[in-house]
C-alpha cells in the first residue's frame, strides 16, 4: 500500500460504486451485530473491460482491505479471482495511525495481473469497536497507459534514422564534380590555344627577329 498520489499519470476511469453492504450476524429474529465485515462492490460500463493501473481512496477506519476481481477469461466467462489479501491499512485496529490516509495500490502489488476486468470488489475489515463506522472514500480506478502508439511514433523516427541513403543522390555530388573539373579543364585548355594563336610564328615581343627570318 502507498500512501498519497502514487503512480497517478491518468485521469480515473468511469465507474459505478454501488452502496457499502455490511455484514451482520445474527439471525432475522436476533438482535443483529456487526461483523466488522464491509462489502463495496465497483462495477465499469456494461459490455467494457479495463487493465487496472492502480486504485486509488482516501480510509475512513478501515484496518484491512482485500482486493477482488471480477475477470473475463480467455473463453469469455467471467471469473472472481483475489488479487490482494489483507492488506493492513491503519498501524494498529484500536488507534488513528493510517485511519485516514490517502492510499494507492498499484497494479505490482497484486497478486495477479489486474487485465479485462468488468468488476472490482473491495472486501473492508474492522475487527476494533473502538469506531463506530468504517469505509473507503474517493475510490478511483486508473486504467493502465497504452504504449502502443509511442511505441510506433518511436519506430517510425529510427527508420528515419537508420534508413539507407539513396544511391542515386549520393552519386550526385561527385557527378557535379566531375562535370565542373571538365569545364576548368576546357577553359584551361581554350585559353592556352588563344594564346598560342595570337604568337606568330618569327614574331618575339611584337616584333619581328631578323635573324630568324633570315634563317628560314
Amino acid at each position: 500500500m502507498m500512501s498519497g498520489r502514487g503512480h497517478a499519470r491518468a485521469a480515473p476511469v468511469s465507474c459505478s460504486v454501488k452502496p457499502a453492504v455490511y455484514l451482520h450476524i445474527g439471525g432475522a429474529t436476533e438482535e443483529q451485530e456487526q461483523s466488522g465485515v464491509c462489502v463495496l462492490d465497483i462495477s465499469l460500463p456494461f459490455g467494457q473491460t479495463l487493465n487496472v493501473e492502480q486504485i486509488t481512496f482516501q480510509n475512513r477506519y478501515t484496518a484491512e482491505l482485500s482486493v477482488r476481481l471480477l475477470r473475463r477469461s480467455q473463453d469469455g466467462a467471467p471469473r472472481w479471482c483475489t488479487a490482494l489479501s489483507h492488506l493492513a491499512l491503519m498501524d494498529d485496529p484500536h488507534t488513528e495511525g493510517g485511519a485516514q490516509d490517502h492510499c494507492c495500490i498499484h497494479r505490482t502489488q497484486m497478486q495477479v495481473a489486474p487485465d479485462h476486468v468488468t468488476c472490482v470488489r473491495l472486501i473492508l475489515r474492522q475487527p476494533s469497536s473502538a469506531w463506530s463506522s468504517f469505509s473507503l472514500e474517493n475510490i478511483q480506478i486508473h486504467q493502465q497507459r497504452e504504449q502502443g502508439p509511442e511505441k510506433e511514433v518511436s519506430d517510425w523516427l529510427s527508420d528515419l534514422t537508420l534508413a539507407d541513403p539513396d544511391p542515386d543522390l549520393q552519386a550526385a555530388p561527385l557527378l557535379v564534380s566531375s562535370s565542373l573539373q571538365q569545364m576548368f579543364a576546357l577553359t584551361e585548355v581554350m585559353q592556352t590555344n588563344q594564346t598560342s594563336a595570337s604568337i606568330g610564328r618569327f614574331q618575339v615581343d611584337g616584333s619581328y627577329d631578323v635573324n630568324l627570318l633570315s634563317l628560314t
